[in-house]
């Protein structure tokens, strides 16, 4: 697999594919639905503006509720930008399935990067085309949501040979949609020379490690839902965890689908509760204490109400207090620590959620094996 290292970007239009997929308030014109179906209207109705830089206003009143995933992108912008590299960022941006315009990312980036950033209303298309070959050598452009497409989902050769054809090398800098066979992660690579960038490469070292050479005691926290994801990752770990602690909200499913619980510590109240009782979050610590690697994956309670935050919260302090290596993922998770401002306190943060999953449960993963 070719690394962002192995290519020569000066005066090369770079195609990125980022993971800018953020959650965000719900408010305003431009945070409105714009599924593949309403595409056509959706692209009449800003195509007075498609190339207008984000210095003045969007008329939306959409709010990224958290950026870490777009702050962890700066340095490889920054590293292409650097080598003068003509560079063409591409990403989705889905919300409880709604998928939603990247304009206000677009104006993020420009803070974080205190430079012009060319939003585009579309991903493809000839005029699209033709102002990219106008790009000049550190120039950004960011690309309307793919998912817009139906061929980006549907990994459409045609479709992803339009985005190709926009430009001349590809990087992959989102480990978090590469569980996901879709154009713009694995169709895409068929037609330009393709890398991986260094978040993906650290995202690959850090779980390959976790998985084949942890410093032990290794104990593995579970929380959060989607018992079915999570239930073939503790399959694997329980080969080489020593403990697997289990949050109130999967218990009961994934006591139904693991093959065997010897080394699994439940919570001592049902699946009923909405947060760890005392009694657990004691007998959690006590675990946590003797670690010297800790994964944790997925919330303890139910975190959107204050109420029922102590279990994630005392379970959080336990781990940043201790001496293990500590690697946490999962979108909630990341949001909720973010939010309380000690995120940076973990020694490495996972941006995938279902890749994530997917790839400490042993499976391969297409937009990797694409790099390949």
């Amino acid at each position: 697999m070719k690394k962002i290292t192995d290519f020569n970007f000066g005066g090369k239009r770079v195609l990125v594919r980022c993971d800018f997929n953020v959650p965000l308030s719900q408010g305003g014109e431009m945070a409105k639905k714009a599924s593949p179906s309403s595409l056509s209207s959706f692209t009449r109705a800003v195509a007075k503006r498609e190339d207008e830089s984000l210095t003045s206003s969007p008329p939306s009143e959409t709010k990224i509720l958290d950026d870490f995933r777009i702050r962890k992108t700066i340095p490889t912008i920054k590293y292409l930008i650097e080598r003068k590299a003509k560079l063409i960022l591409l990403s989705h941006l889905e919300v409880k399935g709604e998928n939603f315009s990247l304009r206000p990312i677009a104006k993020r980036l420009e803070k974080f990067l205190k430079r012009k950033i060319n939003f585009f209303s579309d991903c493809i298309g000839k005029d699209i085309e033709e102002k990219v070959l106008k790009m000049k050598d550190g120039d950004i452009i960011l690309l309307e949501n793919v998912r817009f497409h139906p061929g980006e989902k549907e990994n459409d050769l045609n479709f992803a040979k339009s985005l190709a054809g926009l430009g001349e090398i590809f990087i992959n800098e989102a480990f978090s949609v590469c569980h996901r066979n879709h154009a713009s992660v694995v169709g895409i690579t068929k037609f330009l020379p393709s890398g991986a960038g260094p978040l993906l490469i650290e995202e690959v070292e850090t779980l390959s490690k976790l998985i084949r050479n942890p410093k032990k005691p290794l104990i593995i926290i579970i929380g959060g839902s989607k018992a079915k994801d999570k239930a073939r990752v503790i399959d694997k770990f329980l080969e080489i965890a020593d403990w697997i602690l289990i949050g109130n909200l999967i218990f009961k499913e994934i006591k139904e689908k693991i093959k065997g619980i010897e080394k699994i510590v439940l919570p001592f109240l049902d699946g009923n509760a909405l947060d760890l009782d005392k009694k657990t979050i004691e007998n959690f610590k006590e675990k946590i204490s003797l670690a010297k690697t800790i994964f944790w994956s997925g919330p303890l309670g139910k975190i959107e109400e204050k109420k029922y935050q102590k279990g994630t919260r005392e379970i959080t302090k336990s781990i940043i207090e201790g001496k293990a290596f500590s690697v946490v993922g999962g979108g909630d998770t990341i949001e909720f620590l973010n939010k309380i401002g000690i995120l940076e306190r973990f020694n490495y943060v996972s941006v995938g959620g279902g890749a994530m999953l997917k790839f400490l449960a042993g499976e391969k993963l297409p937009g990797i094996e694409a790099l390949k």
